[in-house]
């Protein structure tokens, strides 16, 4: 099978006149917005999400994400779990200890199938005792969490809330400018609080897809859209603030470590697999997966790489003395590292670090690739957590 990502071809979504069959298709609020700049789109949680725009290159979106700010419309997709049973059904469908996140925190929820295969993740938003927004990655998972509360005293729903993202060196500058008193205080890492922008109550969270400085914004059906970016673009106009498509943040997320549902894991990875054990705490009760997962192998298969002579393709084969031994999950070029980057899930455990193999690229020919550890630098997630300011100059 081809794919799109073979450097040839690409199939994305662009808006044109008319009607027609685009019922399970939903724009979020801030479509018509985005059209001055020329976006195309991929669909994620039956959401459209820009991938990219015509008026500005990936590259300098990458810049303009290093090194002031930028915002990105998701396609990611809050369903709220609420009810006296709510955490009771958290603790059962995630493998993390929910009942550690108290209110007005956030947290990063992984969930398995019954034989430890992973069926997606997300932060979650714990917004009272009994409420929960879980922010899920593009997936299955709102059916699959309704059977599971079968005899709970819950609600497990789907809502109609858009999620944007701010992120970059100046993102809580423009918080700051934005919001009525300033910066909320606590808002630490992921942290969450409501706040007035232009008269309007926001939920943020401090949370991203990039490991840069950063935050999250919930457009909900009740606000005035339009006039809640325009409040935020102004603020946001002295650091250059500006939409961007998801394209730009590819880039940084694998420079940062940052996994992606149903590529760079899906139902035949377990945690273990794909370096997300960390999460997991089999203290916790009984959830969904854990007796396959107390008996699964607990190697790691999943490998960041440097390439320094092309940019791995997706899909692409991983071999080594010409047999395959893997694939390839994601692949960009990084500009500021000066190579092409990617993962490798391997078929098998056992390599590391400093592992040489061959992979395909994007050019149609094999490159030398080595493993190396993720994230790619700041290991310990410093810049989001706003202990260090890393503004990086371009490579003349």
């Amino acid at each position: 099978m081809t794919h799109s990502s073979d450097g040839k071809t690409r199939d994305l979504i662009t808006s044109r006149p008319g009607h027609g069959w685009d019922h399970n298709m939903h724009r979020h609020v801030y479509h018509d917005l985005e059209a001055k700049h020329g976006p195309h789109y991929t669909v994620y949680n039956r959401r459209f999400m820009c991938v990219y725009m015509d008026d500005l290159d990936t590259t300098e979106g990458y810049w303009l994400l290093r090194t002031k700010a930028a915002c990105l419309h998701t396609g990611e997709w809050p369903i709220e779990i609420v009810g006296p049973d709510a955490l009771k059904l958290m603790e059962l469908l995630f493998v993390n200890n929910i009942s550690k996140v108290k209110p007005g925190r956030c947290g990063y929820g992984v969930a398995c199938f019954d034989d430890g295969g992973l069926l997606v993740d997300g932060v979650f938003v714990r917004l009272a005792e009994d409420r929960f927004w879980y922010v899920q990655a593009d997936g299955d998972f709102v059916n699959w969490a309704r059977a599971h509360a079968k005899g709970m005293d819950v609600k497990v729903f789907g809502t109609d809330t858009n999620v944007s993202q701010i992120q970059g060196p100046a993102s809580m500058e423009i918080l700051a400018a934005a919001a009525t008193g300033g910066i909320p205080s606590p808002f630490g890492y992921f942290g969450s609080a409501w706040v007035d922008f232009g008269r309007q109550e926001v939920l943020i969270t401090r949370t991203g897809y990039t490991n840069e400085l950063g935050w999250e914004f919930y457009t909900e059906p009740h606000h005035d859209a339009h006039a809640l970016w325009a409040h935020l673009e102004a603020a946001g106009a002295p650091h250059g603030l500006r939409m961007f498509g998801l394209d730009s943040m590819n880039i940084r997320r694998i420079e940062a470590g940052i996994l992606n549902a149903n590529s760079d894991f899906d139902e035949t990875t377990t945690p273990f697999a794909v370096g997300l054990d960390r999460f997991i705490d089999m203290e916790n009760g009984d959830f969904i997966g854990k007796a396959a997962l107390q008996k699964a192998e607990t190697g790691l298969r999943l490998h960041g790489l440097t390439c320094p002579g092309a940019v791995p393709r997706v899909h692409g084969a991983v071999k080594v003395d010409g047999v395959q031994v893997g694939k390839i999950t994601a692949g960009e070029h990084s500009p500021f590292l000066q190579t092409g980057i990617g993962y490798a899930l391997m078929d098998k455990p056992g390599d590391g670090p400093g592992s040489v193999v061959m992979v395909e690229c994007i050019d149609g020919a094999l490159h030398e690739a080595t493993f190396c550890a993720t994230p790619m630098y700041d290991p310990t997630s410093e810049i989001a957590r706003g202990k260090i300011v890393d503004i990086p100059k371009r490579p003349a």
